[in-house]
């Protein structure tokens, strides 16, 4: 069950009065037959979405898969983070936003972007450094950018996306567009001094930005009840009167639903939203972290919650996968992903001369394309 804290209004919502109240209707009434009709329209196609995100989830799941492989392989370099364990909380965000809005994300960013259409073959030539990536073979795995998708980053510094994403928010405003800007984050950035600012700012202005905490438990390998006073962080919106919840990050469909109430209130009211989805990831902070910090016991109780295990087994359940379907699944997920990473190794490099070809959008005046270790002026 999501919790929520009421902040203060923004634009006023029109309440129906007494003679907008209407009765149930009589059953075998055509009014009735029509509502029922609705409903199971309505459940026909929540369960072709369930199936859709569980496909999305398989695929992001055997993607980072395919992409620790490759980090071994030592075809991926630098620091690299995965989505593990959080399918279900990257698709459910994604399923609630429309193509034009912004994301803005930390490091932790291969399944967001995959879920927010970018293809996975540039996603991988980008972790493999390649120029067909996603940033030109210059970002890798924690600087993505795609103005096409409107991904505008995976960002390394910790908190360094929120005052981008609230001035993103802010540029939307000024505008007079309807786009709502996302901004995804761990739980330790809710820690810094940039997380309480861009609320703040958010707040005064009316921006429509939806910060999004995803809680795994664990900033690196400290929990959060030993770096929180407050371990509910989704409560901190009180303080700026933004309205926020919790809502479990394991169950895709609570995580749409919760993100599309935060999106579109952001969007019909210019309000900013909070919230934080519980999300344990199933490997260490980073590819390179054995997370020897978890006891046997709390390494079972991860693999319980195993997001895509517990999506795969209901689906089973309720008839809408076979196992046969499955299958099937997997065989077209494996295929994907080998041609992403075939792609990838097969992607030139990127020529060294390219380097500073994207450190402003537009020209600079006086900017000098110089490379390191070259000489300021040439004689």
């Amino acid at each position: 069950m999501a919790e929520t804290t009421k902040a203060a209004p923004g634009r006023a919502r029109r309440t129906p009065g007494p003679t907008s109240t209407r009765g149930t209707a009589a059953k075998g009434t055509p009014k009735a037959a029509d509502n029922r009709a609705s409903a199971v329209a309505r459940r026909r196609a929540d369960d072709e979405a369930r199936v859709e995100y569980f496909r999305q989830m398989l695929l992001v799941r055997r993607f980072e898969e395919r992409t620790a492989r490759a980090y071994t392989e030592a075809k991926i370099g630098g620091y690299c983070h995965l989505n593990l364990g959080e399918e279900a909380t990257v698709v459910g965000l994604m399923a609630a936003l429309r193509p034009t809005d912004y994301l803005f994300t930390n490091y932790r960013e291969h399944g967001y972007a995959i879920a927010k259409g970018i293809e996975p073959r540039r996603v991988m030539a980008e972790l493999y450094g390649r120029s067909t990536g996603v940033s030109k073979g210059w970002g890798g795995s924690m600087h993505m950018f795609d103005t096409e998708a409107r991904l505008l980053g995976g960002y390394g510094i910790v908190g360094g996306q929120l005052p981008l994403a609230t001035g993103a928010a802010m540029a939307v405003s000024y505008r007079g567009g309807d786009d709502v800007v996302m901004v995804q984050m761990g739980e330790g950035t809710a820690a810094i001094g940039a997380f309480h600012e861009s609320l703040n700012i958010a707040a005064l202005w009316n921006l429509p930005v939806v910060f999004v905490i995803i809680n795994n438990g664990l900033g690196m390998g400290t929990t959060v009840e030993h770096s929180a006073a407050e371990p509910e962080l989704y409560k901190r919106g009180a303080a700026y009167r933004m309205a926020s919840m919790r809502v479990d990050g394991t169950d895709v469909i609570a995580v749409r639903d919760a993100a599309r109430e935060a999106v579109e209130r952001a969007r019909e009211e210019n309000r900013p939203y909070l919230l934080e989805c519980t999300s344990p990831r199933l490997r260490g902070h980073s590819v390179v972290d054995p997370a020897k910090y978890r006891t046997k016991e709390e390494k079972e109780a991860l693999k319980a919650a195993d997001p895509l295990a517990k999506a795969q087994l209901e689906l089973q359940e309720e008839g809408l996968l076979s196992v046969e379907d499955i299958e099937r699944l997997e065989a077209e997920i494996a295929e994907i992903v080998t041609d992403a990473a075939t792609f990838a190794d097969e992607s030139p490099h990127p020529e060294v001369s390219t380097l500073f070809d994207y450190t402003y959008a537009t020209p600079v005046p006086n900017d000098l394309p110089r490379l390191p270790a070259d000489p300021l002026f040439r004689v």
